[in-house]
């Protein structure tokens, strides 16, 4: 029997993962492919975003932007008035654990209501799975907290990710994503996305603003809440296709 080189059992194992992948990608349609490319995308944009944070590249990226939210002859007092301050405290308290879970809790309940429990128990597994996830990566990278200003909002723990940015992201994202999908028309589908698109930048910002968080903590919470979002919506897709978690619309097996 002749033997085959090193060389051509390479190429032929080229050529079978070559063939593989177009199969792949004949199966699935655009948007499953985009997603995919996007959460790749967001993983290596977090990845590069922490080993910048931990050799403290970013220090002087972070330090201009806190500072320049900031009055410049009284770097204690952030720009704008009493009301503006509280205005955003306000939107702070939309990324905190207590709205989301509100939030949350309530998407639960209608699905229940309505006898989707699959749907149901897939949102609470989601934004649990965010939570857990958002903790996990604050032990693990461990940064400190700006010290620069005082903090205009109560804090309890490490600053990298922003834990109220990637939980606004996560949750919103995934809950807009999900309610998007039932609605025939393209504008509403966007309207309800650029809604919790906007609730999530507006958490983030916040919390620089308020001096809580350093710019590429937000960065790096919306960037993995984002992830998030795709991903879970991907795995919704597929448990609808698998009859394990409901189909609210005909348009849900599209």
């Amino acid at each position: 029997m002749k033997r085959t080189s090193i060389w051509e059992r390479s190429i032929h194992r080229i050529r079978h993962a070559f063939q593989w992948c177009h199969a792949w990608v004949g199966k699935h349609e655009l948007s499953t492919l985009v997603s995919v490319a996007g959460i790749a995308a967001g993983l290596w944009f977090f990845a590069e975003l922490a080993d910048e944070v931990m050799e403290q590249d970013t220090e002087s990226f972070d330090t201009a932007v806190l500072l320049g939210l900031r009055d410049r002859s009284n770097p204690q007092d952030p720009l704008g008035s009493r009301w503006f301050e509280e205005i955003m405290r306000d939107f702070t308290a939309l990324g905190g654990i207590g709205v989301l879970t509100l939030v949350a809790s309530a998407s639960i309940g209608f699905l229940l209501l309505q006898k989707q429990t699959g749907a149901a128990l897939f949102v609470a597994c989601s934004v649990s799975g965010g939570v857990i996830t958002s903790m996990s990566l604050k032990s693990l990278f461990a940064r400190p907290r700006p010290d620069l200003v005082p903090h205009g909002s109560i804090v309890y723990s490490a600053s990298f990710p922003s834990g109220h940015s990637m939980m606004a992201a996560a949750t919103f994202l995934t809950l807009g994503g999900l309610l998007a999908r039932v609605q025939p028309s393209v504008r509403m589908k966007a309207y309800i996305l650029m809604l919790a698109m906007i609730l999530t930048f507006l958490v983030g910002v916040s919390r620089v603003y308020l001096g809580v968080h350093w710019p590429t903590d937000v960065l790096a919470g919306w960037t993995l809440g984002a992830v998030w979002a795709v991903f879970c919506w991907l795995i919704a897709r597929w448990l609808q296709r698998q009859g394990k978690v409901e189909a609210i619309s005909p348009d849900d097996l599209a």
